[in-house]
Protein backbone atom coordinates (compact mmCIF):
# COMPACT_ATOMS: atom_id res chain seq x y z
CA UNK A 1 0.00 0.00 0.00
CA UNK A 2 1.38 3.39 -0.98
CA UNK A 3 1.46 6.08 1.69
CA UNK A 4 0.08 9.48 0.71
CA UNK A 5 1.35 12.60 2.44
CA UNK A 6 -0.79 15.70 2.80
CA UNK A 7 0.17 19.09 4.16
CA UNK A 8 -1.42 21.19 6.86
CA UNK A 9 -2.50 24.38 5.08
CA UNK A 10 -4.08 26.18 8.04
CA UNK A 11 -5.06 25.91 11.68
CA UNK A 12 -8.25 26.83 13.48
CA UNK A 13 -8.28 29.52 16.14
CA UNK A 14 -11.35 28.86 18.31
CA UNK A 15 -12.66 29.25 21.85
CA UNK A 16 -12.26 25.54 22.72
CA UNK A 17 -8.87 24.72 24.29
CA UNK A 18 -10.02 21.09 24.76
CA UNK A 19 -12.40 18.86 22.81
CA UNK A 20 -14.99 18.55 25.61
CA UNK A 21 -18.12 20.51 24.78
CA UNK A 22 -17.40 21.04 21.09
CA UNK A 23 -20.65 20.61 19.11
CA UNK A 24 -20.91 17.10 17.73
CA UNK A 25 -21.44 18.41 14.20
CA UNK A 26 -20.70 21.64 12.38
CA UNK A 27 -23.34 24.34 11.87
CA UNK A 28 -25.26 23.33 15.02
CA UNK A 29 -24.15 26.48 16.84
CA UNK A 30 -23.94 29.38 14.41
CA UNK A 31 -23.10 31.71 17.30
CA UNK A 32 -19.64 30.12 17.45
CA UNK A 33 -17.18 32.37 15.63
CA UNK A 34 -13.64 31.24 14.88
CA UNK A 35 -10.77 32.10 12.57
CA UNK A 36 -8.83 30.08 10.01
CA UNK A 37 -5.15 31.09 10.03
CA UNK A 38 -3.05 29.81 7.16
CA UNK A 39 0.41 28.34 7.54
CA UNK A 40 3.18 30.69 6.29
CA UNK A 41 3.68 28.71 3.07
CA UNK A 42 0.02 29.20 2.11
CA UNK A 43 -0.42 32.87 2.99
CA UNK A 44 -0.82 33.87 -0.63
CA UNK A 45 -3.93 35.99 -1.14
CA UNK A 46 -4.25 34.72 -4.71
CA UNK A 47 -5.14 31.28 -3.32
CA UNK A 48 -8.33 32.82 -1.90
CA UNK A 49 -9.30 34.94 -4.89
CA UNK A 50 -13.09 34.75 -5.31
CA UNK A 51 -13.78 32.91 -2.04
CA UNK A 52 -15.80 35.85 -0.69
CA UNK A 53 -18.46 35.08 -3.33
CA UNK A 54 -19.41 31.91 -1.42
CA UNK A 55 -21.46 32.01 1.76
CA UNK A 56 -20.29 28.63 3.12
CA UNK A 57 -17.19 26.46 2.97
CA UNK A 58 -16.21 22.84 3.50
CA UNK A 59 -13.24 22.17 5.76
CA UNK A 60 -11.25 18.93 5.66
CA UNK A 61 -9.30 18.58 8.88
CA UNK A 62 -7.72 16.15 11.32
CA UNK A 63 -9.09 14.84 14.62
CA UNK A 64 -5.69 15.66 16.08
CA UNK A 65 -6.70 14.56 19.59
CA UNK A 66 -7.93 11.16 18.37
CA UNK A 67 -4.93 9.87 16.41
CA UNK A 68 -4.24 6.22 17.25
CA UNK A 69 -2.19 3.42 15.82
CA UNK A 70 -4.50 0.98 14.08
CA UNK A 71 -8.25 1.22 13.65
CA UNK A 72 -11.46 -0.68 14.36
CA UNK A 73 -14.17 -1.48 11.78
CA UNK A 74 -16.87 -0.67 14.36
CA UNK A 75 -17.34 2.17 16.83
CA UNK A 76 -19.82 3.04 19.55
CA UNK A 77 -21.53 6.38 18.75
CA UNK A 78 -22.00 8.41 21.95
CA UNK A 79 -25.48 9.49 20.83
CA UNK A 80 -26.55 5.83 21.01
CA UNK A 81 -25.47 5.56 24.64
CA UNK A 82 -21.99 4.21 24.00
CA UNK A 83 -23.11 0.57 23.86
CA UNK A 84 -24.41 0.06 20.30
CA UNK A 85 -21.78 -0.67 17.66
CA UNK A 86 -21.99 0.62 14.09
CA UNK A 87 -19.58 0.51 11.19
CA UNK A 88 -17.00 3.26 11.39
CA UNK A 89 -17.91 4.44 7.89
CA UNK A 90 -21.57 4.72 8.94
CA UNK A 91 -20.65 7.32 11.58
CA UNK A 92 -18.76 10.58 12.02
CA UNK A 93 -16.55 9.04 14.72
CA UNK A 94 -13.09 10.61 15.06
CA UNK A 95 -11.55 7.15 15.43
CA UNK A 96 -11.12 6.45 11.73
CA UNK A 97 -8.29 5.03 9.62
CA UNK A 98 -7.14 8.52 8.61
CA UNK A 99 -8.71 10.58 11.41
CA UNK A 100 -10.19 13.05 8.94
CA UNK A 101 -13.12 15.33 9.72
CA UNK A 102 -15.47 17.18 7.36
CA UNK A 103 -17.27 20.36 8.41
CA UNK A 104 -19.39 22.99 6.73
CA UNK A 105 -19.00 26.53 8.06
CA UNK A 106 -20.41 29.94 7.22
CA UNK A 107 -17.91 32.43 5.83
CA UNK A 108 -18.31 35.69 7.73
CA UNK A 109 -15.35 37.74 6.54
CA UNK A 110 -12.11 37.62 4.60
CA UNK A 111 -9.60 39.79 6.45
CA UNK A 112 -6.13 40.85 5.40
CA UNK A 113 -3.89 41.09 8.48
CA UNK A 114 -0.31 42.24 8.96
CA UNK A 115 0.70 39.38 11.25
CA UNK A 116 -1.01 36.36 9.64
CA UNK A 117 -1.75 37.36 6.07
CA UNK A 118 -5.28 36.72 4.86
CA UNK A 119 -7.49 34.95 7.41
CA UNK A 120 -11.03 33.62 7.20
CA UNK A 121 -13.57 34.37 9.90
CA UNK A 122 -16.21 31.64 10.03
CA UNK A 123 -19.28 30.63 12.04
CA UNK A 124 -20.52 27.22 13.12
CA UNK A 125 -17.20 25.37 13.22
CA UNK A 126 -16.84 22.27 15.42
CA UNK A 127 -13.04 22.41 15.69
CA UNK A 128 -10.78 22.72 18.70
CA UNK A 129 -8.25 25.52 18.92
CA UNK A 130 -5.16 24.61 16.91
CA UNK A 131 -6.86 21.92 14.80
CA UNK A 132 -4.90 21.27 11.58
CA UNK A 133 -6.83 21.91 8.35
CA UNK A 134 -5.85 20.09 5.18
CA UNK A 135 -8.16 21.64 2.61
CA UNK A 136 -10.88 24.25 2.09
CA UNK A 137 -13.52 23.98 -0.61
CA UNK A 138 -16.54 26.14 -1.46
CA UNK A 139 -19.97 24.82 -0.48
CA UNK A 140 -22.06 24.57 -3.66
CA UNK A 141 -25.82 24.64 -2.87
CA UNK A 142 -27.14 23.06 -6.07
CA UNK A 143 -25.10 19.89 -5.55
CA UNK A 144 -24.21 19.83 -1.84
CA UNK A 145 -27.69 20.40 -0.42
CA UNK A 146 -29.69 17.16 -0.65
CA UNK A 147 -33.25 17.85 0.45
CA UNK A 148 -34.19 14.16 0.20
CA UNK A 149 -31.42 12.95 2.51
CA UNK A 150 -32.10 10.80 5.57
CA UNK A 151 -29.94 10.95 8.68
CA UNK A 152 -30.02 7.44 10.14
CA UNK A 153 -29.58 7.37 13.90
CA UNK A 154 -28.82 11.11 13.92
CA UNK A 155 -32.43 12.00 13.05
CA UNK A 156 -33.19 11.97 16.78
CA UNK A 157 -30.43 14.48 17.62
CA UNK A 158 -32.99 17.16 18.56
CA UNK A 159 -33.97 15.02 21.56
CA UNK A 160 -30.73 16.06 23.25
CA UNK A 161 -31.45 19.80 23.34
CA UNK A 162 -31.52 21.19 26.89
CA UNK A 163 -32.88 24.31 28.54
CA UNK A 164 -30.00 26.31 30.05
CA UNK A 165 -30.24 28.00 33.43
CA UNK A 166 -27.32 30.45 33.41
CA UNK A 167 -27.65 32.92 36.32
CA UNK A 168 -26.96 36.52 35.33
CA UNK A 169 -24.29 36.93 38.01
CA UNK A 170 -22.36 34.05 36.42
CA UNK A 171 -23.06 34.92 32.80
CA UNK A 172 -21.34 38.30 33.16
CA UNK A 173 -18.08 36.41 33.77
CA UNK A 174 -18.16 35.27 30.14
CA UNK A 175 -16.85 37.82 27.59
CA UNK A 176 -19.86 39.78 26.34
CA UNK A 177 -19.51 38.73 22.71
CA UNK A 178 -19.26 35.04 23.67
CA UNK A 179 -22.31 34.70 25.94
CA UNK A 180 -24.86 33.63 23.33
CA UNK A 181 -22.41 31.08 21.98
CA UNK A 182 -21.74 29.68 25.46
CA UNK A 183 -25.46 29.20 26.11
CA UNK A 184 -25.96 27.58 22.71
CA UNK A 185 -23.05 25.18 23.25
CA UNK A 186 -24.43 24.14 26.64
CA UNK A 187 -27.92 23.62 25.19
CA UNK A 188 -26.55 20.83 23.00
CA UNK A 189 -25.69 18.79 26.10
CA UNK A 190 -21.88 18.41 26.20
CA UNK A 191 -22.06 15.37 28.49
CA UNK A 192 -21.17 11.89 27.25
CA UNK A 193 -24.48 10.19 26.50
CA UNK A 194 -23.80 7.37 28.94
CA UNK A 195 -23.44 9.77 31.89
CA UNK A 196 -26.79 10.90 33.27
CA UNK A 197 -26.27 11.42 37.02
CA UNK A 198 -27.97 14.68 38.14
CA UNK A 199 -25.36 15.04 40.90
CA UNK A 200 -22.32 14.94 38.66
CA UNK A 201 -20.54 18.25 38.05
CA UNK A 202 -18.98 18.89 34.64
CA UNK A 203 -16.50 21.54 33.53
CA UNK A 204 -16.47 23.17 30.09
CA UNK A 205 -13.46 25.26 29.05
CA UNK A 206 -14.73 27.98 26.72
CA UNK A 207 -13.55 31.48 25.78
CA UNK A 208 -11.11 31.68 28.66
CA UNK A 209 -13.62 30.51 31.27
CA UNK A 210 -14.17 27.28 33.18
CA UNK A 211 -17.95 26.78 33.21
CA UNK A 212 -19.16 24.31 35.84
CA UNK A 213 -22.60 22.78 35.39
CA UNK A 214 -24.89 19.89 36.21
CA UNK A 215 -27.96 18.55 34.40
CA UNK A 216 -31.27 17.65 35.98
CA UNK A 217 -33.90 16.29 33.63
CA UNK A 218 -34.02 18.54 30.58
CA UNK A 219 -32.38 21.54 32.26
CA UNK A 220 -28.68 22.35 32.47
CA UNK A 221 -27.80 24.45 35.51
CA UNK A 222 -24.61 26.52 35.48
CA UNK A 223 -23.33 26.62 39.07
CA UNK A 224 -19.90 28.27 38.80
CA UNK A 225 -17.72 30.18 36.34
CA UNK A 226 -14.01 30.74 36.90
CA UNK A 227 -11.15 32.05 34.81
CA UNK A 228 -9.00 29.41 33.15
Amino acid sequence: MQDVQIQVIARMKSDFPTKFGIPRQSSLVEQLHSTIVFEPEFRNPDALRGIEDFSHLWLIWQFSEAVRSGWSPTVRPPRLGGNTRLGVFATRSPFRPNNLGLSSVKLLQVEHTKSFGTVLHVAGADLMDGTPIFDIKPYIPYSDCRTDATGGFTDSAADFILDVDFPAELLIRIPEGKRDAAIAVLSHDPRPSYQRSPDRIYGLAFAGADIRFRVEGKTLHVIEVNDL
